[in-house]
């Protein structure tokens, strides 16, 4: 699984209609600090430290993150498959984030915060 957040993409960034871009790091972890991001078979928790634990399909997962740039970047394990090092734009609507990979130039994962 690589791509975006978990590869559990889908279409492009070009249906960004009612999102808008996450500008930064403190408006990334208001949203995300003590809530779970969620998508079918994918239960996330992000840390405010740069953690990144959880499940997908019934394996762990675990990883670091920093912001660089205006991305949200981060380094991945799914069981025991390294997902690699990538830099994610991230875009909010109500409790829907979208991680799209690449930049913003790859696929997308919408996750929805509980």
């Amino acid at each position: 699984m690589t791509g975006a957040l978990l590869s559990v993409a889908t279409a492009d960034a070009a249906g960004a209609e009612g999102f808008s871009v996450v500008q930064s790091a403190d408006r990334f972890v208001s949203l995300v600090d003590g809530r779970e991001l969620r998508r079918f078979g994918i239960r996330l928790n992000v840390t405010s430290e740069g953690q990144i634990e959880g499940q997908a399909f019934g394996s762990p997962v675990t990883g670091e993150w920093t912001w660089e740039g205006g991305y949200f970047c981060r380094d991945l394990y799914w069981g025991g498959d390294d997902l690699g090092y990538n830099c994610q734009l991230v875009q909010e609507n109500g409790d829907t984030l979208r991680f799209t990979s690449d930049r913003g130039a790859g696929m997308f994962a919408d996750l929805t915060l509980r």
